[in-house]
């Protein structure tokens, strides 16, 4: 028998997770009748209840819920799925039917965003209540103060990235990009000085306000409640936009007890950003220290909807979910004869104030503009009006208020009118600080100060200061410390490429695209300049470099760190190859090397792997920024036909087969070592004079013998391969002539 019930368990948890949440309960109510123990009733009753729920049948649910509580007081794990179900039907909007909940009964981060997106919810800054997402943090959707850039780029203020950090207790991901790399060290990261500033320009008054509101928060932390409630109320005159003074006020007002302010200032934040959870936290909480139970549960749900992983809200809406299905005592037997009245009056209240039928009405996205939706009506005395009867479940989960309260609102109807005006203003601040910005803007507030030109690519350090991509990685080549402050910026190197900062180049492009296209057109001409690989070619000097052979480069020195970047830049990938000389500089004679990949050290240096390509002469000597370039042109070997052409084929034979015999009189570790570096000797080619410098296996061979630079550079500049390999073979008999000496 409890093999038969235990698979018809497994059945229905499959018919669950298949979203076949009618056969689920079917079953589950099945087992009910059949089960004797009442100790496991309670677990089957809140599964069948789930089911129920996620099929849409909320009334059923609820009531199964209720026989449940009575066997036992639910705890929070019963209610789990409940609160997924509750939350995502005021989220999605959906047809009161639901996807089955994730392991744990919590949507996941990237989930609830996209289905952010698909119901229209902004997820991004473009709802920040002061009015211009500009210049708003993607964290708490108001003005950025204090802005601290990740290495992917991004800001954000500076105290937004410290409690995320603090509340999640995990590494913070960019609510841009989802990047996670180095934001675990955000302590570490200074507030971008050119940001800062300009912002502190542009924006006086909302800056004032911010740190007014850093000020107010100091001495909230020390207890003194009082001064920091001055502080909040002066910041909220300045910028009256500000959603998040707003919830902060409402904190301060909780903590001196008027609640009633307190709920007030919430949903002023709440009206400023609809979509923000920490303003329906805010307002949660007060009504929870005003009684309203119910109207506290739904703010924690919406909060749900809008941020499933935030702990506070789903560890109180399990808290008050449970009081409020808790079972009643023998202490109020007046809810007990009127329970079934109660429990209709409950259910439709929490359908109508959630939105469980038609939640898409209850969240549905709006302009923030205009002027804000009235109140609903709340019955006096947790009375609700369904069916003309009084629900007693509110009198025990509800505070009466007194009349004093009720002189009190009436007394901040004219206040509360102004909370009104203040949002209805939003699209004109938007205006006036767009307006603002593009007015106050000097193109020398955003000047690199190395180059002291336009920032073009800008990129931050982690202690803030701000340079061109390309100045600062020309500094970087030298000294690996920010060239402002000097601090040591090693690990920052290691995290090539360097990501541009979003805010900043935004900024350039929209209010200075003219100065911005000069700029663009300085840089493209530069390019155009060390593009071209006939003239002003860079050159390394150092050793000898052939066609088709590897040649892995070990980069230490600034000039060449910025000649190899400089290459890869402007998409050649290609530099010349020379001996040094010690009259000219480096020998009339080279070879064209392409860089395959590139891996760079903590401390700047780097491996570079290339292999050789063309052969050059020569024809002018010059230097740029500190290495050689010259104008060059390329050598191809001069072809042979009839009787030359025969004779050349024997004399390549007979050399190869003559390299073959030198190659394999090696010692099995010189071999190796040769063919661990340049690879294996190449085949004889099928077409003798079809590459413009011969068979690859030549050059192969001239890399490898025991020869000076002196002694190879000479066959580089052969354009003659019959020449090329007479030279060879005297090479080789040589070798051998030695050896057996």
């Amino acid at each position: 028998m409890g093999t038969e019930s235990e698979s018809m368990l497994q059945l229905a948890a499959e018919a669950f997770q298949s979203n076949n949440f009618d056969l689920a309960a079917d079953i589950y109510e099945c087992q009910l009748a059949c089960l004797g123990d009442p100790g496991g009733r309670q677990e089957l009753m809140v599964m069948r209840a789930d089911a129920l729920a996620f099929g849409g049948k909320f009334t059923e649910a609820f009531d199964a819920y209720r026989q449940a509580s009575e066997t036992e007081r639910l705890r929070p794990v019963h209610l789990t799925n409940l609160i997924e179900y509750l939350s995502s039907s005021i989220g999605a909007g959906g047809d009161g039917r639901h996807e089955t909940p994730k392991k744990g009964g919590q949507v996941g981060e990237a989930e609830a965003e996209a289905a952010a997106a698909e119901a229209g919810r902004p997820t991004g800054a473009g709802a920040a209540g002061f009015g211009c997402e500009d210049f708003s943090c993607r964290m708490c959707l108001s003005f950025l103060f204090e802005p601290v850039t990740l290495p992917c780029g991004h800001c954000f203020c500076k105290k937004c990235l410290e409690r995320e950090r603090k509340e999640k207790e995990r590494p913070v991901k960019c609510k841009e990009c989802r990047d996670d790399s180095g934001v675990a060290d955000v302590p570490s990261y200074r507030v971008n000085v050119v940001l800062s500033n300009l912002l502190a320009k542009w924006f006086p008054s909302l800056h004032q306000a911010g740190r007014l509101r850093r000020e107010g928060n100091a001495l909230y932390a020390e207890r003194k409640v009082e001064a920091a409630l001055d502080k909040y109320n002066r910041a909220t005159l300045i910028a009256p936009m500000d959603h998040i003074l707003f919830s902060n006020r409402s904190q301060i007002h909780s903590s001196l007890r008027l609640y009633e302010k307190a709920l007030r200032d919430a949903e002023v934040a709440c009206r400023l950003v609809p979509h923000w959870s920490k303003g329906h936290v805010r307002k949660a909480q007060a009504l929870v220290s005003l009684g309203r139970t119910e109207e506290a549960l739904r703010e924690y749900l919406v909060c749900l909807s809008i941020e499933p992983d935030c702990r506070l809200a789903n560890v109180e809406a399990h808290r008050l979910l449970c009081d409020l299905l808790a079972p009643v005592t023998a202490q109020v037997p007046e809810r007990i004869s009127d329970y079934s009245n109660a429990h209709m009056s409950f259910r439709a209240h929490v359908k109508n104030s959630i939105g469980v039928s038609t939640p898409a009405q209850i969240f549905r996205p709006g302009p923030l503009s205009g002027p804000a939706p009235p109140a609903p009506e709340r019955p006096e005395c947790g009375e609700v009006k369904d069916q003309g009867k009084p629900d007693h479940s509110f009198l025990l989960k509800r505070k009466h208020r007194s009349a004093e309260e009720e002189e009190q609102e009436d007394g901040e109807g004219h206040e509360r009118r102004d909370d009104h005006k203040r949002v209805k203003s939003d699209p004109e601040a938007a205006d006036q600080l767009s307006t603002a910005a593009g007015g106050a803007l000097d193109p020398t507030d955003l000047e690199c100060s190395l180059c002291m030109r336009l920032f073009y690519e800008p990129v931050t350090t982690p202690c803030g200061h701000t340079f061109c991509l390309r100045c600062l990685e020309r500094c970087l080549d030298h000294n690996p410390k920010c060239p402002l402050c000097k601090e040591e910026l090693s690990e920052y190197m290691v995290q090539r490429p360097y990501c541009k900062t979003v805010l900043t180049q935004n900024l350039i492009s929209k209010y200075l695209p003219s100065e911005l296209m000069e700029r663009q057109k300085i840089h493209q001409e530069e390019l155009a300049e060390l593009s071209n690989l006939n003239k002003n070619v860079p050159i390394f000097v150092c050793t000898m470099a052939f066609p088709t052979v590897p040649c892995p480069l070990h980069i230490f020195e600034p000039c060449y760190r910025l000649m190899i970047r400089r290459c890869i830049e402007t998409g050649t990938n290609s530099f010349g190859m020379c001996l040094g000389d010690n009259l000219k500089g480096f020998a009339d004679y080279g070879c064209l090397l392409e860089i395959g990949d590139v891996k760079v050290f903590s401390d700047g240096r780097s491996v570079v792997n290339t292999v050789g390509m063309r052969r050059f002469k020569v024809i002018q000597h010059s230097e740029r920024d500190g290495y050689n370039m010259a104008d060059i042109e390329y050598l191809e070997d001069v072809k042979v036909e009839g009787l030359a052409e025969r004779e050349l084929h024997a004399l390549h034979d007979a050399v190869y087969d003559q390299a073959v015999v030198w190659v394999n009189s090696l010692k099995a570790e010189q071999k190796e070592r040769i063919e661990g570096h340049f690879g294996a000797m190449p085949q004889k080619d099928p077409e003798l004079q079809e590459s413009p410098n011969g068979p690859s296996w030549c050059w192969w061979l001239l890399a490898v013998l025991p020869l000076e630079g002196r002694a190879q550079l000479p066959f580089l500049a052969l354009t003659s391969l019959k020449d090329r390999l007479s030279g060879i073979r005297k090479v080789l008999l040589f070798m051998a002539h030695s050896r057996h000496r």
